[in-house]
């Protein structure tokens, strides 16, 4: 194994042990760092295939920059790839397997900032009524909709919820977002009833039956064999609801995220709480990560302008 092999290991160790990541950051940073790798192995001689990562400078760095944008990877994913290597070698150098940072002298490309576009209220109704609520599987993921939009939830967090992390009777739900942080956020009594009937759902209950029952008792939302259900589940779900009911297909299961910030928003809620709400660490996110509807900003500009209600 090569030294760039270790390191790579022993990061990837550390991130999971020391920072608590996640299974999906885990599974970036290695997919990003492979690449990285591999790169490296076809763009060395035979003789240094195996190179010291000390020797790794900032010219490789914006070579590797060059070959992304070659394969045509998107400018999110070339940011992502660099916010890895980023961390990777700002870890070699606290380990002290290296004595300078490659990475210090590269600049990330600009990502251009764009508002979220919310639904309104009549196409969350619409894309709510999708689900067939007279099948089992169909009233899940009615279930699933109701609580995006009374929580505000990631999907990777809605997939991670465990019966333990409900409590229907005060309507609130313990979170566990990125970075593992934990949070405790209210439901609506409209998706505590909707929660309290999937959970209970004969279906769910039933045993003996390959295809339904419950194989997995802590998970909340389950696949149609009994077992936990994925995000890459609930993304593929939502498409097929979204071509059925006709709306943009720009819209994913996280623009129901947007979308009730948005409507948290014009119903007055303050970005602090909202901020809170969506587990976002700071509040520059929230400001940028909700879009403020014309009929608030109208309302802002006429509560505090000295002339607008002349």
């Amino acid at each position: 194994m090569s030294e760039i092999d270790s390191q790579i290991n022993f990061f990837l160790e550390y991130i999971q042990v020391i920072k608590n990541a996640s299974i999906h950051t885990l599974r970036n940073y290695s997919m990003d760092l492979s690449s990285f790798h591999l790169y490296l192995q076809e763009q060395s001689p035979n003789n240094m295939k195996n190179r010291p990562i000390a020797e790794i400078d900032k010219w490789i760095i914006r070579g590797y920059l060059a070959h992304l944008n070659t394969k045509k990877a998107a400018k999110r994913t070339t940011l992502r790839h660099l916010s890895s290597l980023r961390s990777f070698f700002k870890y070699l150098l606290k380990e002290k397997v290296i004595g300078k940072n490659p990475m210090d002298e590269i600049e990330s490309p600009k990502l251009e900032k764009k508002l979220p576009s919310p639904m309104n209220y009549e196409q969350v109704e619409r894309l709510f009524e999708q689900p067939d609520i007279s099948t089992y599987l169909g009233f899940r993921d009615r279930c699933i909709m109701e609580l995006f939009y009374s929580s505000g939830l990631r999907v990777s967090e809605l997939a991670e919820l465990n019966r333990s992390d409900l409590d229907l009777d005060n309507h609130k739900l313990r979170v566990f977002g990125k970075g593992k942080k934990v949070r405790v956020i209210p439901i609506t009594k409209n998706a505590a009833k909707w929660v309290h009937s999937y959970l209970n759902h004969s279906e769910r209950l039933r045993d003996g039956d390959q295809h339904q029952g419950q194989k997995d008792s802590e998970a909340v939302f389950l696949n149609k064999w009994g077992k936990r259900l994925n995000v890459r589940s609930v993304d593929r779900k939502f498409s097929e609801y979204l071509l059925k009911s006709g709306l943009s297909g720009d819209i994913t299961p996280h623009t129901i995220r947007h979308t009730i910030a948005t409507h948290w928003l014009e119903k007055g809620m303050d970005l602090k709480t909202i901020q809170v709400l969506l587990g976002h660490s700071s509040l520059a996110t929230t400001t940028i990560y909700t879009q403020v509807s014309m009929r608030l900003k109208r309302e802002v500009y006429e509560k505090t302008h000295p002339k607008a209600m002349e």
